[in-house]
């Protein structure tokens, strides 16, 4: 059974003594309630009316005696006293009436008729002039027999009152003995459910508690044997699972430090293998280094004259372009110098011409001259001299055609000369711009060689920084890879103090190097 159910179980049965006993006392409560009830709205309130009756009967026998004695309206109070009598009968009747009581209330009515009797006599008596002691004897005993029910009324009160209180002690006492009875035998059940409760809790409780203190000083090899099927069962059950899988983790842990110790030795074997290799790699890339740097500086003076090599073979083309320029000018200056001549010749083959005719027109005015005898004679002397300097002009005109025809074919000479060196000179700047070219694309090559070494070193700089971190690493790996058997070696000792009580759970012998 579970525990729940066990205390369930037990907290329901003491509820259910708990319910009996507070039924019980209500039970008692009720009766006691009963008798109260018809206590204060039968008993007491008859008793109120008889004492009031019997005041009321006492106001007007002195109402009586002072109308006797002093006369006037005091008839008046006395007779309001019997009404208000006469009332608290009907009222008492109301409320039920035992034949005893009846009997009183039928003695009531018969001494208030005589008492009025009396009274109305006693009146006759005072209205005709008797004495007051002739009064006195008229009615002299008249309320006796009204006193005497009245006082049997208040006794009657009395006797339920005493019987009321008795009924409700009897109740009292009852309860009492009930509520004790059923008190006792809840507390009895209550000890012996809550002793048996309390021994089927604490007795496994301590067993899984010594079990709990067995395994915390290393001892797994306890038998756990659990019967058990309620929370206390689970307990146990738990603790043997729990104790089992502590068997194999403690198992697997001492077996998982041996093998951490053995991998932990062979890595800092190989730790030492590699720190030695990337000494040598970092010393190898370091010789590298210093080579790359001598290439570098080789390069960076191939590339320097490169350079200037390009700037002078730039400069020589520039010089050759311009050259080649002034020869196209000179070229063209020839060919301009030619045509010049050639229309030089033409114009002194004008003049030839014009000289020629000249000549003609001079001999022919000769002529004509002779013709005329002696006046033309100073015309004759004219075209004769006219005639003379057409001659001379022609032999000037002849002379100065052979010079500008021998200089018109000097100037052509030149100019085919001067073509020629043109085409030469064009060649030789063609050649220079060749020239320049290959410079500039050896400069540039030279200029990307340069910056190739450059990247070459940053790559060498890298891998060696690379290297020093890669030494770095090598030394923190071999540190923890110290730190690693250190563990493993103070992981063996803390497992080694579980007793696992099976072959398999040998401790471990290993040696740590």
């Amino acid at each position: 059974m579970k525990i729940g159910t066990r205390l369930g179980g037990a907290f329901l049965l003491v509820t259910l003594l708990t319910t009996v006993l507070t039924l019980a006392s209500l039970a008692t409560l009720s009766q006691i309630g009963r008798h109260w009830v018809g206590f204060s709205d039968n008993v007491m309130v008859k008793q109120e009316y008889a004492t009031q009756g019997y005041i009321k009967l006492g106001d007007g026998v002195q109402n009586f005696k002072n109308y006797v004695l002093r006369g006037g309206a005091y008839d008046k109070g006395f007779i309001a006293d019997m009404d208000a009598i006469s009332a608290l009968v009907g009222q008492y009747r109301n409320l039920g009436a035992t034949p005893q009581e009846q009997a009183l209330l039928d003695r009531l009515d018969a001494g208030q008729r005589q008492y009025r009797e009396a009274i109305a006599k006693a009146q006759a008596l005072k209205a005709g002039g008797a004495t007051v002691a002739d009064i006195d004897a008229a009615i002299s005993g008249a309320d006796k027999a009204l006193a005497a029910a009245l006082s049997g009324l208040l006794a009657i009160a009395h006797e339920g009152a005493e019987s009321t209180g008795a009924n409700i002690s009897t109740a009292i006492g009852s309860g009492k003995m009930v509520a004790t009875a059923v008190g006792v035998v809840v507390a009895v059940l209550a000890i012996v459910f809550g002793v048996l409760a309390t021994r089927s809790i604490t007795r496994p409780m301590r067993e899984a508690v010594t079990i709990a203190k067995t395994v915390a000083a290393g001892d797994l090899s306890s038998s756990i044997t659990a019967t058990g099927r309620d929370e206390t069962g689970d307990l146990l059950r738990a603790l043997k699972e729990m104790n089992e899988s502590l068997k194999t983790v403690v198992g697997d842990v001492r077996t998982g430090s041996d093998t951490i110790a053995t991998a932990s030795t062979q890595i800092a074997g190989g730790n030492l293998d590699l720190s030695a290799r990337t000494e040598q790699q970092a010393s190898s890339l370091e010789q590298t280094a210093a080579a790359m740097e001598q290439i570098t500086s080789t390069v960076k003076r191939n590339a320097d004259s490169a350079r200037q090599a390009n700037q002078l073979a730039a400069a020589a083309s520039d010089v050759a372009s311009r050259g080649g320029a002034v020869v196209a000018q000179v070229v063209d200056t020839m060919g301009e110098i030619n045509a010049s001549a050639g229309k030089i010749a033409d114009i002194i083959g004008v003049i030839d011409g014009i000289a020629f005719q000249t000549n003609i027109l001079a001999l022919n005015a000769a002529v004509e001259a002779a013709r005329a005898g002696e006046q033309g004679r100073g015309f004759a002397v004219v075209a004769t001299e006219v005639r003379n300097l057409a001659q001379r002009s022609a032999i000037a005109a002849k002379e100065i055609k052979g010079l500008i025809s021998e200089s018109v074919e000097k100037v052509g000479h030149g100019s085919q000369l001067v073509q020629h060196a043109g085409s030469t000179m064009e060649e030789i700047v063609a050649s220079v711009r060749r020239v320049t070219d290959m410079m500039s694309e050896i400069s540039a090559a030279s200029g990307e060689q340069e910056a190739g070494i450059e990247e070459v070193n940053r790559a060498i700089a890298q891998m060696d920084t690379v290297t020093q971190k890669n030494a770095a690493l090598v030394e923190e790996a071999a540190a923890a890879t110290e730190s690693l058997r250190d563990q493993a070696r103070k992981l063996t000792g803390s497992v080694s103090v579980f007793r696992l009580g099976h072959p398999g759970a040998v401790r471990s012998m290993v040696q740590l190097a």
